[in-house]
């Protein structure tokens, strides 16, 4: 599938590189790893209960104990919620529906059309950089840059005669390692900012941590995570992973029934982006917070995969008709099949996924993790660049352990936010180093929901393709 360059070609950068990926690919198969990891919990709550283990809340004062899953209780709870914790994963309905939309508008010939009108133009190294910028944009759509961009990342290097896992990387660098950086405020900086406010308020009554408190650390972010994802993009993943072997769709010459469908599915789009302006600018707009009037959190945001997902059906569904690709309705919903039959590996994955995270979960070993080393850096007492470093790290080394940014924020905020605001440090600092330990172990953590995700849109491209 790959043509490698030969070790005497290689740089030893490349050679290390080359040597870490050989032993993380001696991991078992994603989906027994998860298995494995599900019995390593249930062996590990077995042995904490026991131990007694168990750690304070620093908000709520809560005493929280270590949960024996191997118990009556955690045995009724595994049997009775299995089926209930995979259907109830949030990547898996997410992806499925967005890979259906893709896979009508991908089965039509209209991504392959839309790339050779725009992206396949640009030269190759805006061409990554587009990538990785798309993938930091993304987060204001949710997790739309895991299922949407990450997939398309891939034909978008295929087309062009690159090797498409070298896209799925930087879409992944841009989506998951730029997740706290953007151009514009998100939710997340609401979340992030509100739960600053509230810790620094226990030493400072009436502190306010604005939404737009990080605004310049995240527009700076967003270039140098753009600027480091294409260096190293060009410079270290393209070169290793060498020529692509594998199956390409010929880059055909665009055809007059297509270029007549392509002016269709523009009319749609016009017609769709003024529907959805009406659905969501008013004031009383449908779309919006119906008890706010929000937009960041709105039936908008939540359902903006839905959306695209049938936007780019009906896209795919038009371009289909007009260009005579689909001859009848059957066509579309063969497209959707299609994209499903490649999601067969990610599927199995999941299940055993979503046990293996809502088990950690029940047996409380994340937020004691995350509690302990709170104390723990805390009782070092060292001085406040120090501290903030530290910080830093123990931000990424949780993240290994929790998934979600807001979570962890509530429980290191009331403990790191007073005591760093007592020595000279902001709270809107703080928030930036939390940020940035956060979003820099997102792409190595299997905790993180999107996770199986990526291993599954590589494993089209390699399937001997590895952790």
């Amino acid at each position: 599938m790959t043509q490698m360059q030969t070790p005497s070609q290689q740089s030893p950068a490349q050679r290390f590189l080359l040597r870490i990926e050989r032993v993380g690919n001696r991991l078992p198969h994603p989906t027994m790893l998860f298995l494995y990891l599900c019995g390593l919990v249930l062996l590990l709550s077995l042995i904490t209960s026991w131990a007694g283990l168990s750690a304070v809340h620093p908000v709520t004062n809560e005493t929280i104990s270590a949960k024996n899953l191997l118990s009556g209780w955690g045995l009724r709870e595994i049997l009775s919620n299995a089926v209930k914790n995979f259907t109830g994963f949030l990547p898996v309905g997410t992806v499925l529906v967005a890979v259906m939309g893709i896979g009508v508008a991908e089965h039509s010939g209209l991504i392959r059309v839309l790339l050779q009108k725009t992206i396949l133009k640009a030269p190759k190294q805006l061409m990554t950089f587009l990538v990785v910028f798309a993938g930091v944009m993304s987060s204001l759509a949710a997790d739309t840059g895991y299922v949407v961009l990450v997939p398309l990342a891939g034909i978008v290097f295929a087309a062009a005669g690159r090797h498409p896992i070298a896209g799925i990387a930087a879409a992944f660098a841009g989506v998951s390692g730029g997740f706290s950086a953007n151009l514009l405020p998100g939710s997340l900086d609401e979340l992030l900012g509100g739960l600053s406010a509230e810790a620094a308020a226990l030493v400072e009554p009436g502190y306010v941590v604005d939404a737009t408190a990080n605004y310049y650390f995240i527009v700076v972010s967003t270039f140098l995570i753009c600027a480091v994802g294409t260096y190293v993009t060009e410079r270290w993943v393209s070169p290793m992973l060498g020529e692509y072997k594998g199956e390409v769709e010929e880059v055909l010459d665009i055809s007059p029934s297509e270029s007549k469908a392509l002016k269709w599915v523009l009319i749609f789009t016009l017609v769709f982006v003024i529907a959805l302006i009406v659905s969501i600018v008013p004031e009383n707009a449908v779309l919006r917070n119906p008890e706010t009037g929000e937009i960041l959190r709105s039936p908008f945001i939540s359902g903006i995969v839905v959306i695209i997902s049938l936007y780019a059906a009906v896209a795919g569904w038009i371009f289909g008709a007009v260009s005579g690709h689909f001859s009848s309705s059957k066509d579309a919903i063969l497209g959707m099949e299609s994209a499903m039959v490649t999601m067969a590996t990610y599927i199995v994955m999941m299940f055993f996924a979503a046990q293996f995270v809502n088990w950690f979960g029940w047996s409380q070993l994340g937020i004691i993790t995350a509690i302990k080393g709170a104390e723990g850096l805390q009782a070092l007492n060292p001085n406040p660049a120090v501290l903030l470093v530290c910080f830093v790290l123990l931000a990424a080394s949780i993240n290994l352990l929790i998934g979600s940014a807001t979570a962890k924020w509530a429980i290191l905020a009331p403990i790191f936010v007073p005591m760093l605001l007592l020595s000279g440090i902001s709270p809107e600092a703080t928030q930036v180093a939390y940020r940035i330990g956060d979003s820099s172990t997102n792409i190595i953590t299997p905790l993180m929901p999107y996770f199986g995700v990526i291993v599954a849109f590589v494993q089209k491209y390699d399937k001997n393709a590895g952790i």
